[in-house]
């Protein structure tokens, strides 16, 4: 039996298990769990100036290293911890990326607390409903828009690093507040 080949996004590197698995059950699907909202933060965090595969190859021990990316534990962390973990040969090992990683849990209660979740307070930002931007080729791709750079900006405010604007539309595009998933794409 012949099997078809599923249409996917061009950024998606044909034959990448690890690539097409993230595409395909993860990227551009709507969450609104704050643990899920902040481990996307810390990834695309780390991701900053690399390929996002180098991040998806350290995923689980992220998870390990962040106890399942849970902020409050995270926004715990001192010296002793960073320094763990700039010894910890899974992570991507640049301190100012690890030190952002638990400033921002520290910033990300504070929202969660004044909002009464950081998903609630994030898809604010998009009016609750996904901004479908019905993309049909790579050069369509932007690096950033408008809800993605004004999120960049209240966050940075707020003490958030490493979440300039192209970052945060990174977090915008996996976490489902925008489709950017080709027309031609299965997922779209």
């Amino acid at each position: 039996m012949k099997t078809t080949k599923r249409a996917r996004c061009p950024w998606v590197p044909e034959g990448n298990k690890l690539y097409c698995r993230y595409h395909d059950e993860e990227w551009g699907v709507p969450v609104h769990d704050d643990r899920k909202m902040f481990e996307f933060l810390v990834l695309e965090s780390a991701q900053a100036g690399l390929s996002w595969l180098t991040v998806l190859k350290k995923r689980e021990a992220y998870r390990e290293a962040f106890h399942n990316f849970d902020p409050a534990r995270v926004a715990k962390f001192g010296a002793r911890d960073v320094n763990r973990l700039l010894k910890n040969a899974g992570l991507i090992r640049n301190r100012a990326k690890i030190n952002a990683a638990v400033s921002n849990a520290r910033a990300f209660l504070e929202i969660q607390k004044e909002s009464g979740s950081f998903s609630r307070y994030l898809w604010a930002f998009v009016s609750g409903h996904a901004i479908n931007h019905c993309l049909r080729r790579l050069a369509d791709y932007r690096p950033t828009c408008p809800e993605a750079d004004l999120a960049a900006a209240e966050l940075k405010k707020r003490g958030f690093k490493f979440l300039g604007p192209t970052t945060m539309y990174a977090h915008f595009q996996a976490t489902g507040l925008v489709n950017d998933h080709v027309i031609s794409c299965f997922r779209y």
